[in-house]
């Protein structure tokens, strides 16, 4: 998502700025013809567009909503992933003790930790489609990096590792049953959000949907100059642009709202969120150096401002 509040006004107009150009030369063109051909005078009553413009605005407002919720459920899921890491992290320190092998257990506690950050690095990264184990080795043990990268799915690999863990915790008497029980009711909150994730990534926003709200944009855009001519004559070129730059716009916000997970500007910020992870469960684990020493950051440059 965008960093900074003073995002230019060339970013914005950029996004449409085919079919900006394509309105421009049309609305020039009609009042050319309208005023030096006679036969090119054609005229339609205001209320025609005017009502046209009524019902996209309500297509528009409708679409727009649905997309909002899409993404503010992919912000609600990561939200909930942040909590439920540092349930588990918190968990893990408090419920896992052993008086008779204090070292087993706090490397334990570290690389369990360590692999749930690795966990949310790799379900950010797959959701955007990029290599799920890129950078993972540095939180990962040589055996652990080894297992996933022979797995399709990382992220289901590293849960799969978080409960054979669990299971030889409560072999070793490190953990009773009932904190076994809690544990493992953390681990399957995080796999429905990773499923929730995964259906708002695989899910396509309705084609048709969206090709008619954008057809019926242009149909209300090469009206408008014919329904404003008489009233604004050479003056109805910056009311016809300004006006279709309005639907414009808010077309385009919804389609970039509707993919939370295209690594767009309006993107959830999962990057940033798998920070504000790592940063807490190091803190937990008393390593500050883990994510101070941090090699990658996955920020894309824009201008002055990034996308995480």
């Amino acid at each position: 998502m965008l960093l900074r509040k003073n995002i230019p006004i060339t970013y914005i107009f950029g996004k449409i700025k085919q079919e900006l150009i394509f309105v421009v030369i049309y609305s020039v063109a009609v009042v050319v013809l309208y005023h030096n051909f006679h036969f090119t005078r054609i005229s339609i009553p205001i209320a025609v567009p005017a009502l046209l413009g009524t019902i996209i605005s309500l297509l528009l407002a409708f679409r727009s909503n649905q997309a909002y919720d899409r993404w503010w459920e992919a912000r609600i899921l990561w939200g909930a992933i942040v909590n439920d890491s540092r349930s588990l992290a918190r968990q893990i320190m408090s419920f896992v003790d052993s008086p008779y092998a204090s070292e087993e257990v706090d490397a334990f506690k570290n690389r369990f930790i360590k692999r749930q950050i690795a966990w949310c690095y790799a379900l950010s990264q797959s959701l955007r489609g990029y290599s799920s184990s890129k950078g993972l080795e540095r939180y990962l043990t040589a055996e652990e990096f080894a297992y996933i990268k022979r797995q399709n799915n990382v992220t289901m690999a590293l849960l799969e590792l978080h409960a054979m863990d669990l299971k030889k915790a409560l072999q070793e008497g490190w953990i009773n049953k009932y904190q076994q029980i809690e544990l493992d009711k953390t681990l399957n909150a995080l796999c429905n959000h990773m499923g929730g994730c995964e259906r708002i990534k695989k899910t396509i926003f309705p084609v048709t949907y969206s090709k008619y709200i954008h057809m019926s944009i242009f149909l209300f855009i090469m009206m408008l100059p014919f329904g404003l001519i008489e009233y604004f004559g050479f003056m109805e070129i910056p009311v016809v642009i300004s006006i279709s730059v309005f639907f414009l716009l808010v077309e385009k916000m919804a389609v970039h709202l509707q993919d939370p997970f295209e690594n767009k500007p309006t993107d959830t910020p999962t990057t940033t969120i798998c920070r504000t992870i790592e940063k807490d469960l190091c803190q937990m684990l008393d390593d500050h150096k883990l994510f101070e020493d941090k090699a990658h950051v996955d920020m894309a440059p824009v201008g002055s401002y990034y996308i995480l």
